[in-house]
């Protein structure tokens, strides 16, 4: 529940939100795939930088791809590099473990994003993928809950309530992604298995509300996905 608390103040105290979110995914990714001391880290579209530093912390060789300058903030993790994600200037195989925090729901062909997630892992590396599916109660971000009555609706009350223009405008740089299909494209891909897909902010029925099609579109709020990379 205190993912759910902090991710709820991403607007007003982001570096608190961040800071915490970032503890507990390297935390996940280590319950799912070991220590990560001494390995190499991808961190596609960070943003600020919390995630690659929590990495960095914990002794992982971790390097930051963040596509939009604009996004790191006054000081970001030293080697970052302006990419775009569906185009990674790395070689393939060359990461123990890609991580993508809340991107997916932000780049309009998430198929092909993935692809490039899969391709810089080396096979057994682990990939972990989350974001935020239009149809929960964050959805719209900084505009939510009042996506539900339409992006155009939402954007206009939020000038209204703020004075100023939303940051996200649907079709440009958020888009509705959804668990279903989602889940679907991923399983059937041969080059990973799904180690798990579960509510990340949610601490119980974690994994059970994802296997209820219709409820998990609301009631998921964000998912996570560990998958594994194949072998050859």
């Amino acid at each position: 529940m205190s993912l759910l608390r902090a991710f709820r103040h991403e607007q007003d105290d982001p570096e608190s939100c961040y800071a915490l979110l970032a503890r507990d995914a390297v935390d996940q990714v280590e319950a799912y795939d070991g220590p990560v001391a001494g390995r190499t880290v991808v961190d596609v579209g960070g943003g600020s930088g919390y995630f690659t530093e929590e990495f960095r912390r914990r002794g992982a060789d971790a390097f930051l791809f963040e596509p939009d300058p604009g996004e790191l903030g006054a000081k970001p993790p030293d080697s970052t590099v302006i990419a775009d994600g569906y185009l990674l200037p790395l070689r393939e195989a060359v990461a123990d473990v890609t991580f993508s925090s809340n991107v997916l729901e932000h780049v309009a062909d998430p198929e092909t994003f993935l692809s490039e997630l899969v391709r810089v892992t080396r096979p057994g590396g682990l990939i972990y993928v989350s974001f935020t599916n239009w149809l929960s109660p964050w959805g719209g971000h900084e505009w939510a809950p009042w996506h539900y009555l339409g992006a155009e609706r939402a954007r206009a009350r939020y000038r209204r309530r703020t004075g100023k223009a939303a940051k996200h405008t649907l079709g440009e740089n958020l888009f509705a992604v959804h668990i279903g299909p989602t889940l679907r494209q991923v399983r059937a891909r041969d080059d990973v298995t799904v180690v798990s897909a579960r509510s990340r902010y949610w601490p119980f029925l974690a994994e059970t509300v994802v296997r209820a099609p219709g409820i998990r579109e609301v009631a998921t709020w964000n998912l996570l996905l560990i998958l594994r990379r194949c072998p050859p």
